[in-house]
């Protein structure tokens, strides 16, 4: 059970991580790949912070302001250097690995001792599960409900709209790489945000943290979209909560059949791989459904 409660505590704070990764690649409808560079650098910034004495939950809003800084960069290069989004996210990811070193100014840093959000909460009496499951709960529900209000306002909408039709919001006098650009902030501003937390939690932030970050957060989505879907925004993104959850309680069950941990980013790539498949097993199943149905009528008929 403790183990059960701990994986749920994990993927509430992966799936901000892959809320940030929704936002790019299901609202913009681009593949973003700085994803694992602003993740570990939300890591970054918040664990040097606290050791040098800045408060846990300021070092998080900083970590998030540093994650809008790299998103803006990789949103830069795609709308006005026109370099595709793919690329752009590689030279960010890839630059982000000199900065991340140059914040920490070394490989890793370590909280033993320091003051994190996690223990400041246990220090009211909880266990670390249920810390971590406070924190978790209180940081989506917080992601989410400013991340609907938002999505409804102008700009919201005009990002919706720029990834749905990217042509008919320019038509329409929309500036489409100005709302992609804030896309790109949004998106990288919530993946160092995770960072910064899942550091707080681990007790540490290392530089290769965010080594397959973005199969992770994909995974979430596209599990979660297998069992909802055409639902509003913030259904989506609880869907994007459930899918993380969900991940990492495939990842226990994965671990408890003694497989050897090293070989968790295979079995991460193989599920993606799997998840992404779904939707095209569903429906061809219900292609064949509707033509069986129509047999039978036809048959019924005559």
């Amino acid at each position: 059970m403790a183990l059960f409660l701990s994986s749920i505590s994990q993927g509430l704070l992966w799936s901000i991580m892959a809320i940030g990764v929704y936002i790019t690649f299901r609202v913009l409808n681009v593949a973003d790949l700085t994803t694992e560079g602003s993740f570990p650098l939300g890591a970054a910034i918040s664990t040097s912070l606290i050791v040098n004495g800045i408060a846990p939950w300021l070092s998080v809003l900083i970590a998030l302001l540093g994650g809008m800084a790299a998103g803006f960069i990789s949103g830069f290069l795609y709308t006005k250097w026109k370099i595709p989004a793919l690329l752009a996210g590689i030279i960010t990811m890839t630059g982000l690995y000199s900065i991340n070193l140059r914040v920490m100014g070394q490989a890793n840093i370590s909280l033993l001792g320091q003051e994190t959000l996690i223990r400041t909460v246990e220090s009211f009496g909880l266990s670390k599960t249920n810390a971590v499951l406070l924190v978790g709960s209180i940081a989506v529900g917080i992601v989410i409900i400013l991340l609907h209000l938002f999505f409804h306002t102008e700009v919201g909408l005009a990002i919706r709209s720029t990834g749905d039709n990217n042509e008919m919001s320019e038509a329409n006098g929309i500036r489409t790489n100005f709302m992609k650009v804030i896309g790109y902030m949004l998106s990288n501003g919530m993946i160092a945000t995770s960072g910064a937390l899942l550091a707080q939690n681990n007790g540490y932030a290392d530089i290769s943290m965010g080594i397959g970050t973005i199969v992770i957060g994909l995974a979430s989505i596209i599990i979660g979209e297998v069992f909802f879907r055409n639902i509003s925004i913030a259904k989506r993104l609880l869907t994007v909560v459930l899918g993380s959850v969900i991940y990492r309680l495939l990842i226990l069950i994965v671990l408890e059949m003694n497989v050897d941990p090293q070989d968790l980013k295979l079995f991460s790539a193989i599920l993606l791989a799997l998840a992404l498949r779904l939707p095209a097993i569903q429906e061809r199943l219900t292609k064949r459904n509707k033509k069986a149905t129509v047999s039978t009528e036809k048959g019924g008929l005559s």
